[in-house]
């Protein structure tokens, strides 16, 4: 399977590879894309059972698959098991840390299955433009929790301002190479609807267009984060309706002086509420 499958996806919903049960269930949960895991949500001694049914699902059903990181035990077996599958829509590639890795991936599996290269520790936050130029990749993912125990910042509370600089890094990166926004890490107190809003609408702000999702009640949070607000729309709109009559000029709107920047700001905003832009 080739296509745009999790490239340009909001929200991204892990299911552990230990439960095919809910491998429909969490298509069906309106989720842009699902995450097929057999990294950190499979214990050692359930990771052939797990890879066995993510790969029978890949073969008939798109899907990205998270595999175990190369150097691990399970890496060769996660991507011989995978090789052909007819759904793969994509790996996501769990600890990358340099283009070796992609390549590695991309030997195995063809240029026809992108990578999607989760970054998760200072090494590959540091390379991150490297990574993000590397063949066949499609998108850099942000692993903030991996990346948190690796330079020893905690994980719980007070978390943000210390990964302002690697979430950064990471926009900017993906945005040089020319790769779609990057995805955000995920929130990982799934009852608090307050926590994950609130996160996603940080990650928003910093660039990021997209965040993995933990959990099917997370969802529709998150994708609001990244939805136009409806004062967002009607400000765009009225942009447009304006700078249509201006020939290319400035104009302004509602006190504000619009140029360039600011007219194609407007278009996007509507573009990705999926309207015409004028």
């Amino acid at each position: 399977m080739t296509g745009a499958y999790g490239t340009t996806a909001r929200t991204l919903l892990f299911v552990p590879g230990t439960r095919p049960d809910r491998f429909a269930k969490a298509a069906a949960s309106g989720a842009d894309a699902i995450i097929i895991d057999l990294e950190d949500a499979v214990a050692p001694q359930d990771k052939a059972h797990a890879r066995a049914a993510a790969a029978g699902h890949v073969s008939v059903h798109p899907a990205l698959v998270r595999v175990n990181g190369i150097g691990t035990p399970w890496h060769d077996d996660d991507l011989a098991a995978l090789a052909g599958a007819e759904g793969l829509a994509g790996v996501v590639l769990a600890k990358t840390e340099a283009p070796e890795h992609v390549a590695t991936v991309a030997a195995v599996l063809g240029p026809r299955v992108p990578v999607f290269a989760l970054l998760e520790s200072a090494r590959g936050v540091r390379d991150a433009d490297l990574i993000a130029q590397a063949p066949g990749v499609a998108r850099l993912l942000f692993g903030n929790l991996d990346f948190c125990l690796d330079v020893g910042i905690p994980s719980r509370g007070g978390d943000e301002q210390g990964l302002l600089f690697a979430r950064s890094k990471v926009v900017l990166a993906a945005r040089a190479a020319g790769l779609p926004g990057p995805v955000d890490g995920v929130e990982p107190e799934i009852d608090n609807e307050a926590a994950t809003l609130g996160a996603a609408r940080r990650a928003a702000a910093l660039g990021f267009t997209g965040k993995l999702c933990l959990h099917p009640r997370q969802v529709a949070l998150v994708r609001s984060a990244f939805t136009p607000s409806d004062g967002e729309l009607d400000w765009a709109r009225r942009v447009l309706d304006v700078a249509a009559g201006s020939a290319g000029a400035a104009v302004r709107v509602d006190g504000e002086m619009i140029d360039r920047p600011r007219l194609e700001l407007a278009r996007r905003i509507v573009d990705s509420a999926g309207e015409e832009p004028a």
